[in-house]
């Protein structure tokens, strides 16, 4: 009897503690899920923090620009300004020169024609050096005067550079091929101090005659110093001293 009780009690022990021990099993497998939710709910809340983390440096870097584009905008703004104020103190000021150029221009025109007028009495006056090609200088020279497609200013370009080319033949001795009498001749000309002429076939010489406004024959004894002069002019000989005849041109008056 007492050790159906003892069996029993032992029994009744054993059950007990297989239920004390599938209840803590339970308690602890629940724990484990529970705090599997929570790694879990805690990994969401991460990567939202994550999400929003990077939203915000975004939105900063965002910001950042818009107000780097803004005080850009602003510096741009401030200089463009500036230029446009230049810009119109520029344009004010060249309004103000081409209105005194149009002014300048009611006293240039004028005195284009009056240069003119005197560049052609003085080629008429002076000794006849590359007369055809002075005249058609001048001649040029007064058409462009009336092209409405040249400036003004291209004008009296023109007009100073046949100043110049005149003056220059004062200063020149050079040699070019032309016409004495009719018959083609080399022709050289030192300053507008000599021009004589020399037939191709050495056996004539001629001197100008400025006062006479006439090609003037001269002597055998011409005939090599002559030769020696246009050589000269050609650069085929060094310079030297010759005897020439020399009849001084007359100034226009």
């Amino acid at each position: 009897m007492m050790k159906s009780k003892k069996l029993a009690s032992a029994v009744a022990c054993a059950l007990s503690l297989s239920f004390t021990t599938a209840v803590a099993a339970d308690a602890l497998e629940n724990l484990h899920k529970e705090e599997n939710k929570i790694h879990k709910a805690a990994a969401k809340s991460q990567q939202k923090v994550d999400r929003y983390y990077e939203q915000s440096l975004e939105l900063l870097a965002e910001y950042r620009g818009v107000v780097d584009k803004t005080d850009s905008l602003r510096v741009y703004n401030d200089h463009y300004e500036k230029i446009t104020k230049n810009q119109e103190a520029e344009i004010a000021s060249l309004q103000k020169q081409i209105d005194g150029i149009e002014d300048t221009k009611q006293g240039v025109v004028p005195l284009m024609y009056k240069m003119l007028d005197s560049l052609e009495k003085f080629v008429e006056l002076d000794v006849p050096l590359k007369i055809d090609e002075r005249k058609a200088r001048i001649e040029r020279i007064r058409r462009l005067m009336t092209d409405p497609n040249i400036t003004t200013s291209e004008r009296y370009r023109q007009v100073l550079e046949a100043y110049q080319i005149e003056n220059d033949y004062g200063t020149l001795i050079a040699a070019y091929q032309g016409d004495v009498e009719g018959k083609t001749v080399d022709i050289a000309h030192i300053g507008r101090t000599v021009l004589v002429a020399q037939s191709l076939d050495f056996k004539q010489v001629w001197v100008w005659d400025n006062n006479a406004r006439a090609w003037t024959q001269l002597g055998d004894e011409y005939i090599k110093p002559i030769r020696q002069v246009i050589r000269m002019a050609r650069k085929q000989v060094a310079p030297d001293l010759l005897k020439v005849p020399v009849f001084a041109a007359e100034s226009a008056q």
